[in-house]
């Protein structure tokens, strides 16, 4: 195998299915790769009604233990959140952190959501609040078909940091919805979202314009990204 193993998580109304195309060519390429299915994701019929943020970053904690050594955990969107809260549980078990899209964040994604789930929101909803560049109509029906509400825990929880050693956890940006400065423009005005940013230590920016899921929209790009972070890693 080539490099660190990668775990690519998927964000919020995703499972690892999400991640296919991606993960087909690190692995062509020789990589170790693993996608998660966050717990209540799994099916439209699962009990998200306890789920919460904590569940989810218990669920990467184990996977990453399953690797063995340090990974390269890849984490997109929503999955920012108990991704950061991963490298402050285990930092010596996270080679790099890719944020994909997404950022470190230091607090709830929204401490004021009441529901048990998050539904995907309508065509139009999602249009007028996220990029959808590059994406065919084929995989916007996809993405449609297969999604499953995101847990309503995961998105008013708050993440508790206390380990100080996530802070020199080498972290890469990929910025594909919108580009790194806006990225560092909501740092600077302390969006908690990418409350991260503005503490660690080793961040490296890279921008891949494209939509906010570039792992359909540009998959070989954002594979190769990754896939050269997890050769330098290891």
């Amino acid at each position: 195998m080539s490099g660190a193993p990668i775990i690519l998580v998927p964000g919020f109304w995703l499972g690892a299915w999400a991640w296919d195309e991606v993960a087909e060519v690190l692995r062509a390429d020789g990589h170790d790769v693993t996608a998660l299915t966050l717990p209540g994701l799994e099916s439209a019929d699962a009990d998200r009604a306890a789920i919460g943020l904590s569940d989810h970053v218990d669920a990467i904690c184990t996977a990453i233990a399953a690797a063995g050594r340090p990974v390269v955990l890849a984490v997109h969107s929503g999955a920012g959140a108990p991704g950061y809260a991963v490298t402050d549980r285990i930092p010596q078990q996270i080679a790099t952190a890719v944020y994909v899209d997404t950022g470190p964040a230091t607090g709830a994604l929204d401490a004021d959501f009441e529901g048990v789930e998050l539904p995907l929101p309508s065509a139009e909803e999602l249009a007028a609040g996220e990029n959808l560049d590059a994406l065919t109509e084929a995989q916007l029906a996809t993405f449609r078909e297969r999604a499953v509400p995101e847990p309503g825990g995961a998105l008013r929880d708050a993440v508790e940091l206390t380990n100080d050693a996530r802070l020199d956890v080498p972290s890469v940006a990929i910025c594909t919805g919108f580009p790194s400065e806006a990225y560092k423009d909501a740092v600077a005005e302390g969006q908690a979202w990418v409350g991260g940013f503005a503490e660690l230590r080793n961040v490296t920016w890279i921008d891949l314009p494209t939509s906010h899921w570039p792992m359909w929209s540009r998959p070989q790009e954002l594979a190769t990204i990754i896939g050269d972070v997890a050769s330098r890693a290891g």
